[in-house]
């Protein structure tokens, strides 16, 4: 009766005790690739007022740098990539080691482009380079943890945004100041070569790990096709609501990220510094917890009921519009940071529990293509529109408005976040139904 327990404690207990400590070694390494990932994609958000007086851009150009630039191919390239990361033979921490060492040479090009035309060309790389690395980073989180702990796994990874963004704000900010924007922009590009091989030689690709059994059961899985898995993909209705939440959120988030850091330049005349330093608490300390939490919450409360995986995103964001309208209204520039900590916090509970949803809602052989279909939403709508359009907006309202047209570009946004309130609310009466054990 008890032998079973034993052998568990026994000889089976050190396997076990070995694979779970390369998958803590595995999502450590990943939080720091994904903090790279979004320091090397978001300081050009501080660094936007400098280049554009270097450069001599408009408003309009320095929003297409910001947003198109980077994401229409990030967007376009992340499917097929994806899909090659969906295949059983492939190694995903190579590739995601090849994504990360392109992405980070790209970076440091930038600090090197002499004009708009080239600066663009060397986004386009950066975007290249980092359309390889989230679906796969999701795929391989997916594989190395029970369902049960997936949002929280998932939400630990996505700590690397807020993190990412949080340094390249403080580090663009005193860098800029100190240097100017190129030195920034080499600085934070050049060590991501080092820690590609880092990835390369100390992460393991969970599908080599498996044992003859697995990998025999492994083989007889139906393969899907890019059809079959786009249409397994798009008939979830509560995928389709958790994609267009997700797409919003990210319009309103890269847009708001960009332009709030101008909107204090301009309208409390904080430097870079300041810029930087301030926003720094707002989206990075306060970006962490929320997107901690909202891990944590959707794995609490969804063990109960799984619609309430996605309960604390959807009231959390309708709870933050006001609040969110209100920091931008402040005269006082104390006074509007604090007031921008808490909707901050509420719009980053999404990521783990919209993203560990969308790995439950399909088979594991279209786990990476769904998520990269995620961020094709995300990154084509939100960054690739989201900056942009900010910036075209505040270029029509500066004729009536001046330097306080971002100003009123924001007090729009801030009141849009009802709009993804709603459709997680949607996705959420659709997880029961459509949620898979696996």
């Amino acid at each position: 009766m008890n032998e079973k327990p034993a052998l568990a404690a026994g000889l089976g207990s050190a396997p076990v005790d070995s694979a779970a400590a390369q998958t803590r070694t595995m999502l450590w390494i990943l939080l720091i690739v994904y903090i790279f990932n979004f320091l090397d994609r978001q300081i050009v958000n501080i660094l936007a007022e400098p280049i554009k007086a270097d450069l001599g851009l408009s408003d309009t150009e320095l929003g297409l740098l910001a947003g198109p630039a980077f994401a229409v191919f990030y967007a376009l390239l992340g499917i097929p990539i994806a899909r090659y990361a969906d295949k059983d033979g492939t190694n995903r921490v190579r590739l995601i080691a090849a994504a990360l060492a392109i992405w980070s040479a790209m970076t440091a090009v930038c600090g090197l482009a002499q004009n708009f035309v080239q600066l663009l060309l060397a986004r386009i790389g950066v975007g290249v380079g980092e359309a390889g690395c989230t679906p796969a980073a999701h795929s391989l989180i997916t594989d190395s943890v029970p369902p049960e702990k997936r949002s929280s796994a998932i939400a630990f990874y996505g700590m690397g945004v807020p993190i990412g963004s949080l340094l390249g704000l403080i580090i663009g900010g005193i860098v800029n100041d100190l240097y100017g924007w190129r030195i920034a922009l080499m600085l934070v590009g050049a060590p991501g070569l080092l820690l590609a091989l880092i990835v390369l030689f100390v992460m393991r690709e969970p599908r080599h790990r498996r044992t003859a059994e697995a990998a025999a059961s492994a083989a007889a899985v139906v393969r899907l096709s890019t059809g079959e898995a786009m249409r397994e993909i798009f008939t979830s209705r509560a995928f389709l609501y958790i994609l267009i939440a997700a797409s919003v959120t990210a319009f309103l988030g890269y847009g708001k990220a960009l332009w709030t850091i101008s909107y204090f330049i301009r309208s409390h005349g904080l430097s870079t510094t300041e810029a930087g330093l301030s926003m720094a608490v707002v989206l990075g300390l306060a970006g962490v917890f929320g997107t901690w939490l909202g891990g944590k919450m959707a794995d609490m409360f969804g063990k109960r009921d799984r619609k309430h995986i996605l309960t604390f995103p959807a009231y959390g964001m309708a709870v933050a519009a006001p609040i969110l309208f209100l920091g931008y209204y402040m005269e006082n520039w104390l006074v509007a940071v604090a007031l921008l900590i808490v909707p901050t916090i509420l719009n980053s509970a999404y990521y783990g529990p919209a993203y560990g949803c969308v790995q439950g809602l399909v088979r594991p052989q279209a786990r990476a293509v769904a998520a990269s279909i995620m961020l094709f939403g995300q990154n084509l709508i939100g960054l690739g529109f989201g900056p942009f359009l900010f910036g075209v907006l505040s270029d029509l309202l500066a004729p009536a408005y001046g330097q306080e047209s971002v100003r009123y570009v924001l007090y729009g946004a801030a009141w849009l976040g009802l709009i993804p309130a709603f459709f997680f609310w949607r996705a959420s009466l659709r997880l029961k139904a459509e949620l898979k054990s696996g």
